[in-house]
């Protein structure tokens, strides 16, 4: 239990002080007593923890969608395109990203706001991408010994604790004796410039503009001396160095210069963020001001469109909104928004036939798929939404928001065994095995499932039953 508590927070060991040292020789990733299965659980329970348990993880699909559309590009590119990434966003206005085990990555909103081009948003990503791919966790965990692992994890703790609470982190420092442990910290700095090196490579080869690695880090180091102790997040938990900025330089002056546009939809999702920033009315004044500037930015307006709908302006939203619907290419990120504003307006029939359409030119969209299934139930068409969802958990049956809309319209439809064998979806991927068995047995004793039904319940209440055993066991 112990080995598995440090390992999931050895995730952060990539976030400590780094120098200027030549990159060493790191040896065979693969030479780690930690396999890539049991990294991946570990990630796995963290992101459970995360999604369900931790107020700052941002659970909005558009954004998780360009995040994970981004991150893909750059993962087919990097030394080890088959290893599965997830990508996923966090409510904080400090500038951070971090790799955690598995390959799951979390980037905080201000990091996306501070990033003033797409290609360098796609840097920090890449260097996080590096951290997975050469595996720099499993390689520590599986080169400190127990008690060093111990001292480090205190210090591990302080960072996770500073988040919310400076003194907590303050006594946690000063706990674990910090000072004890900057041996260890010198396996870490060669992670660092691995990172920079490989994300680098694979910036080019996914297309990206280079220059953004180097042009966003200097100027997140030049936040740092302006600021000094309140500087930015990524600096305290990535910090920079001269030597490793005109490394990147270095190489950058190498490679080929490419001008890189930026897609829309990273315009987008930045106002969408801007829109949930602070208060309604500040929101929307801030877009506002920043659209008056700059009226031919369509992502500004449709951020004064969220804005406009946020602060409960819905007629305006919607003219807004149909306007820019006018002006240039469809978009999922103004389709959805117009289905938002329908639904406020208790107007669910328009809000399926805009989705519908919308579908047409973006057939694949998650984003779109789901906010239909949301319009049908809120319009009392839960047949057609079942016909929807049904099969997209069949085809990705670690979609929890899709398995809780099957739930609720199976409820609609009256058919409780399937509502709750969904509803045992929704709390296995929230990591509460007793709750899922308990909703199993449940269905099996409604009485109006046939016989092929209550054998796929029974079939996976004995493996819930199983994993729940086998954990418990593992406890011990």
């Amino acid at each position: 239990m112990m080995r598995r508590l440090l390992a999931l927070l050895l995730s952060f060991t990539l976030a400590f002080p780094a120098t200027a040292i030549e990159l060493p020789d790191l040896g065979d990733v693969a030479a780690s007593d930690l396999s890539p299965l049991y990294e991946r659980r570990i990630g796995e329970s963290i992101m459970q923890e995360i999604r369900w348990r931790d107020a700052a993880y941002l659970d909005d699909p558009e954004v998780e969608e360009y995040l994970n559309w981004l991150g893909r590009k750059l993962a087919v590119h990097s030394p080890n395109p088959q290893q599965s990434f997830e990508f996923f966003g966090v409510r904080d206005n400090t500038l951070n990203a971090f790799a955690l085990p598995g390959g799951y990555i979390g980037v905080h909103t201000g990091l996306i706001l501070a990033a003033q081009s797409e290609s360098e948003l796609a840097s920090v990503l890449g260097h996080e991408i590096a951290h997975v791919t050469q595996r720099h966790i499993a390689q520590l965990v599986g080169k400190q010994s127990q008690s060093s692992m111990v001292m480090l994890a205190s210090v591990l703790l302080a960072i996770l604790a500073a988040r919310s609470d400076s003194q907590v982190s303050e006594a946690a420092l000063a706990a674990g004796q910090a000072g004890a442990i900057q041996a260890q910290l010198g396996y870490s700095r060669d992670f660092e410039h691995e990172a920079d090196r490989v994300g680098l490579q694979t910036l080019e080869s996914a297309g990206f503009d280079v220059r953004g690695m180097p042009s966003f880090f200097e100027r997140l180091q030049r936040s740092g001396r302006l600021y000094e102790n309140n500087a930015p997040a990524y600096l305290r938990t990535h910090p920079l160095t001269t030597a490793r900025i005109a490394d990147m330089e270095n190489r950058v002056g190498q490679m080929r210069y490419r001008q890189v546009v930026d897609s829309d939809d990273f315009q987008f999702v930045r106002a969408k963020l801007r829109a949930a920033a602070g208060t309604p009315l500040d929101a929307l004044r801030d877009l506002e001001s920043r659209a008056a500037a700059q009226p031919e930015d369509r992502a500004l307006r449709y951020g004064v469109a969220r804005a406009q709908l946020r602060a409960g302006r819905i007629d305006d939203a919607r003219a807004t909104t149909q306007a820019l619907q006018k002006e240039g290419p469809p978009s999922t990120f103004l389709a959805s928004l117009e289905a938002e504003i329908d639904l406020a307006a208790r107007r669910p029939g328009d809000a399926v036939k805009t989705l519908k359409e919308a579908r047409k030119e973006f057939p694949d969209s998650p984003v779109l798929r789901q906010a239909l299934v949301d319009a049908l139930l809120a319009a009392d068409q839960p047949a057609e939404a079942l016909e929807i969802a049904r099969p997209a958990v069949q085809r990705r049956a670690d979609d929890a928001r899709m398995w809780e809309s099957v739930a609720r319209a199976n409820a609609a439809l009256g058919k409780r065994t399937a509502q709750h064998r969904a509803q045992a979806e929704v709390y296995v991927l929230r990591g509460a095995l007793p709750a899922a068995i308990e909703q199993l047995e449940i269905g099996r004793r409604a009485g109006d499932g046939d016989f092929f039904d209550l054998s796929a319940l029974d079939a996976r209440l004995r493996e819930l039953q199983n994993r729940m055993r086998e954990e418990r066991e593992q406890r011990r």
